[in-house]
């Protein structure tokens, strides 16, 4: 075998072997490509597992709803056995309380011998997983439902089913992918920008030296100009790489900078940790903020002024600015809104393999493993949309199918600006910012239908607020390099890109029913 694999005509053979159609007639082989890849000499194996899959098929794919006896039987095809039914029985062989149940799941027409499925269950009250390799009907048993709720929910909803679409190879591989993109390392930063070049079609280009401007004179920044950040390794670079990757913002963070009445510069940064380790909104001298990211911030972040436009600098109000700000200083980072300013639509803002049923047995699994934290990222707001108060997850998901509409529809609610959560007004890093230009003056007359928890850090940039006339940049602006830039990058050894930057007039209700479809995360008019 060694001497047949030095053959390269041996790899050439192994992808057409892949796509060959290997059911015809009713055949089936006795093992497939994917499932012997391991076995391989890794030279071999990993470019060809690294094409055939990607970091996100880690995530599951819903099937359908395994209801009980009597109901529709669910009828799907999986990765590896292409005929599969469902059904749910009800019963109390355990004696207990609330009963149990059995989830029969039926599979056949392997396309292998030696291929799996892997699948995970869910209801509001639990998550669990299995795999199957044998083509017969298996069974998952719930010895008890958790509560008479589950047990109501069961007999009207059944048990959702998702399948790991790229069975158990495919997910370990996309483990491979996904742990990197938060490691703080070498490897870590090249994941993340691979990432965002396969799913966002993202260029990262390099730039000429010196990568840090040299802002020894800060006298062009002005109060109201806007910090966009890119931060590309650790732990948040690899959250901001899947934050850009559904939003379609080519930054992952961001500030603003402020002059106090003796001319002093500060930037307003929500998303500050403090001496606690937890993420407030804080105001830092400019010198303190600059000389963090240049020496302590380990995420490699890449960082871009925007300059305010001249004639909505002349409008700013810093005195509103300045109270605004330190009426929010030391606040929580807004996690209750987080995730809700990308979510607009039924559909249009999952990009595959994720949707509303997904999402809901994410939340699911964070609400049985960290309580405290999923009631601080989304419980509180689901009920501010259902106007409830205090109902845990599972009861959020109970009430949605009472009133007879779907939890997708509830997460496309839009956030309201002076919506007031249990540790105050939450406002993520682009809120503050947004909800400061309210308070100075930006938004005019249409402050008060336009809400800023809604905005993007996208849609935050696109808008037309920033200076459009490349001369009147300070003299440094991007003077290193040999591409002028319409904004200036201070810092990073890529150079950044922002796509529809400094384009969008404001209108009512802006960013409320907007898509974000990857790769070209497609914006209609008005949305």
């Amino acid at each position: 075998m060694a001497v047949i694999l030095k053959n390269h005509s041996f790899i050439t053979f192994l992808f057409l072997f892949q796509f060959l159609p290997w059911q015809i007639h009713g055949f089936k082989t006795p093992f497939h490509p994917k499932d012997v890849l391991p076995l391989l000499p890794r030279q071999v194996s990993w470019p060809i597992l690294n094409s055939l899959y990607s970091a996100v098929d880690i995530m599951p794919t819903f099937v359908g709803v395994a209801s009980i006896e009597g109901n529709n039987t669910l009828e799907w095809k999986g990765a590896c056995f292409f005929k599969n039914i469902a059904w749910l029985e009800l019963h109390n062989k355990s004696n207990s309380q609330f009963g149990g149940g059995t989830l029969h799941i039926k599979v056949s027409n392997a396309h292998s011998w030696t291929c799996m499925d892997l699948y995970v269950f869910a209801t509001p009250y639990r998550v669990t997983w299995d795999y199957y390799v044998l083509s017969r009907e298996h069974t998952l048993e719930i010895k008890e439902w958790e509560s008479q709720a589950e047990l109501e929910y069961v007999k009207h909803k059944g048990i959702s089913i998702f399948l790991m679409q790229a069975g158990m190879l495919g997910t370990l591989s996309a483990l491979w992918d996904v742990l990197p993109l938060f490691t703080n390392t070498g490897w870590g930063e090249n994941s993340n920008i691979g990432f965002l070049k396969k799913h966002m079609g993202s260029s990262f280009e390099k730039r000429p030296q010196p990568w840090v401007t040299n802002l020894t004179n800060t006298d062009d920044i002005h109060s109201g100009d806007f910090l966009a950040i890119s931060k590309i390794r650790g732990r948040w670079g690899g959250f901001e790489t899947l934050e850009k990757w559904v939003s379609g913002a080519y930054a992952g963070h961001s500030a603003v900078c402020l002059r106090d009445s003796e001319g002093k510069l500060w930037v307003g940064e929500s998303g500050n940790e403090n001496d606690k380790g937890e993420d407030v909104i804080a105001l830092l001298p400019w010198e303190e903020w600059w000389e963090f990211e240049l020496t302590k911030d380990d995420s490699n972040p890449h960082i871009a002024l925007l300059p305010l436009h001249p004639d909505l600098r002349a409008k700013f109000n810093e005195t509103a600015a300045w109270e605004y700000a330190k009426s929010m200083t030391g606040m929580p980072y807004g996690f209750h809104n987080l995730i809700f300013s990308w979510i607009d639509t039924i559909d249009g803002n999952y990009p595959s393999p994720l949707d509303a049923n997904l999402v809901a047995s994410v939340m699911t699994v964070w609400n049985q493993l960290q309580p405290a934290y999923a009631a601080n990222m989304w419980n509180e707001a689901l009920n501010k949309r259902l106007g409830t108060k205090n109902l845990s997850l599972p009861d959020v998901l109970v009430e949605v199918e009472k009133r007879g509409f779907s939890f997708a529809k509830l997460l496309a609610i839009p956030e309201q600006d002076d919506w007031v959560y249990s540790d105050g007004k939450s406002t993520s890093c682009v809120a503050f910012i947004l909800e400061m230009y309210k308070e100075a003056g930006l938004f005019g007359e249409l402050a008060s239908s336009i809400q800023v928890t809604e905005f993007t850090i996208k849609d935050a940039y696109s808008l037309k607020f920033f200076e459009n006339n490349s001369s009147q940049l300070p003299k440094w602006c991007n003077a290193d390099d040999n591409v002028k830039l319409p904004f200036c990058q201070i810092r990073g050894k890529y150079r950044m890109e922002l796509p529809g930057y400094n384009s969008m007039d404001l209108y009512p209700h802006m960013n409320e029913r907007c898509p974000s479809m990857p790769p070209k995360y497609y914006r209609p008019q008005s949305c």
